[in-house]
């Protein structure tokens, strides 16, 4: 059984290569059964932490295909405290083994690939939903995902200005600091507001309980792409937002069970599920329409699902 570590997995991954698989395995689909959560509860004054089971193997008889593929399983932790230490509230592995024997045939860094299948998950999503032309994007939070929804936002449209908004601003400066691509001018802003009123792209990346984009800021056009924010109690946007914009989720199931951006408006009988236009797969697959005229503002939520983490430990298996 290899170990496969995050540096050997940013050695072989970009975020384009990586969207093009996600694209191949949302088209074929896989068997992932609903994530399976477990509240820890932290010493007195420590905010409650949670444990994450998501399993999922390929769909053998579906695919018709005589290679049995791969399982696999995802362990991760979420501990708001770490933030407090300089640690990653979000860490775990990814248990990769034959789809044949069931043989463990490598254990991935899960921090490292979730992190990468969420920004390839965006991205993937943005070549159906942004303008082909969106030149400005917008990055809102500067955690550890942020540097890479900004290279797959960037991989995917002809992005040419990169704002950064994160609650403290010195640390949305720090990142802009960082993040170097050709051709991209990045830069900080304290103006949350006038930063979204002039983006083709905004994307969220935060753990906000309450909404930080408001609809009346979005401008004609403009693609929102939530990322963060991913448990029933939080928000990355207004009610208004969601209900002005064309709706799209990469997981119907897990959308409305878990995304707190769908599902509040849904409980206050703002949307209904119909509303949803459709998932990845259905983008992927044609069966629904994405972006419909120029001037559609779209929004995508992502909350991650077990597919996009079997796609991604597979395709970096394949390359390591």
């Amino acid at each position: 059984m290899r170990v496969i570590t995050a540096q050997e997995i940013d050695a072989v991954m970009t975020p384009r290569d990586l969207a093009e698989t996600m694209r191949r395995a949302f088209r074929t689909g896989c068997i992932a059964p609903q994530p399976h959560h477990e509240t820890i509860e932290r010493p007195d004054g420590e905010a409650t932490a949670s444990l994450v089971i998501m399993p999922s193997w390929n769909d053998f008889k579906a695919q018709g295909s005589t290679d049995k593929g791969f399982i696999g399983t995802k362990i991760s932790s979420v501990i708001p405290e770490n933030r407090r230490k300089n640690l990653p509230t979000v860490m775990g592995v990814y248990l990769l083994q034959s789809g044949k024997t069931g043989e463990a045939l490598a254990v991935l860094d899960g921090r490292a690939l979730t992190l990468w299948r969420a920004a390839a998950t965006s991205a993937l999503a943005s070549s159906y939903l942004s303008r082909e032309d969106s030149k400005r994007l917008l990055m809102i939070g500067a955690g550890g995902l942020a540097p890479l929804l900004i290279a797959a936002h960037c991989a995917m449209r002809p992005i040419e200005e990169v704002l950064i908004w994160n609650r403290t601003t010195a640390t949305a400066a720090s990142l802009a600091k960082r993040v170097k691509l050709s051709g991209v001018n990045i830069h900080a802003t304290d103006n949350l507001q006038g930063a979204v009123r002039g983006a083709d792209i905004i994307s969220c990346a935060t753990l906000s309980t309450s909404p930080l984009v408001l609809g009346e800021w979005l401008s004609e056009g403009c693609h929102l792409d939530l990322v963060g924010a991913n448990l029933p109690h939080m928000r990355e946007c207004d009610d208004r937002a969601v209900q002005d914009c064309r709706l799209f989720v990469d997981s119907y199931a897990d959308a409305f069970t878990r995304a707190g951006d769908i599902i509040k408006p849904l409980e206050n009988n703002l949307i209904a599920r119909s509303d949803v236009a459709a998932d990845l797969s259905e983008l992927c697959r044609g069966t629904k329409a994405g972006r419909r005229f120029y001037a559609q503002k779209t929004l995508f939520k992502s909350v991650g699902t077990a597919l996009e983490d079997l796609a991604a430990a597979s395709h970096v298996f394949m390359r390591t």
